[in-house]
């Protein structure tokens, strides 16, 4: 799915009391810990699988964003990008923790996200979706804004 261009409406309000999103730079521990109460549902497991180093270099980068959904303090989604700064960014994570679903946070989050990432003044702002993300996925993605423009069918051995 793709975005060609920001979205013209008003910022979303916050749908809870006391929830931020701000763009924070985690170190690698903070970062997996969230990776996994936010990922482990729906099976994210690319992280997990890279050399601590090679983490912290991205996690380090100018260009990975990491915008972090806090409710009273306590991290409850994440959104990240990467290539923030380039003609093409991608939205490579996001999501909430599970005890966080079903409060309208997630599209709260994703526009917070996504106006940051417009503020860099990108062409596209794209990702890359699957039938194992939560099942509203699509559908907030496409109420943020993103069309699709590539489908195909991929599998994998188990």
């Amino acid at each position: 799915m793709e975005m060609r261009q920001a979205d013209p409406a008003p910022a979303r309000a916050s749908p809870v009391a006391g929830a931020t999103v701000a763009l924070e730079r985690l170190g690698s521990a903070d970062y997996v810990s969230l990776y996994r109460a936010v990922g482990e549902p729906v099976q994210w497991d690319q992280r997990l699988r890279m050399a601590t180093e090679d983490l912290k270099h991205l996690l380090a980068l100018p260009s990975t964003h990491i915008h972090v959904l806090r409710v009273a303090g306590e991290a409850a989604g994440l959104c990240e990008f990467n290539g923030v700064g380039q003609p093409e960014v991608e939205l490579t994570h996001f999501g909430l923790v599970p005890a966080f679903h079903g409060r309208r946070l997630g599209p709260f989050l994703l526009d917070r996200a996504l106006r940051a990432a417009w503020s860099h003044a990108p062409q596209r702002v794209w990702l890359h979706t699957d039938t194992y993300d939560h099942p509203a996925a699509q559908s907030v993605y496409r109420r943020a804004g993103f069309e699709p423009y590539e489908q195909r069918m991929e599998t994998f051995p188990d």
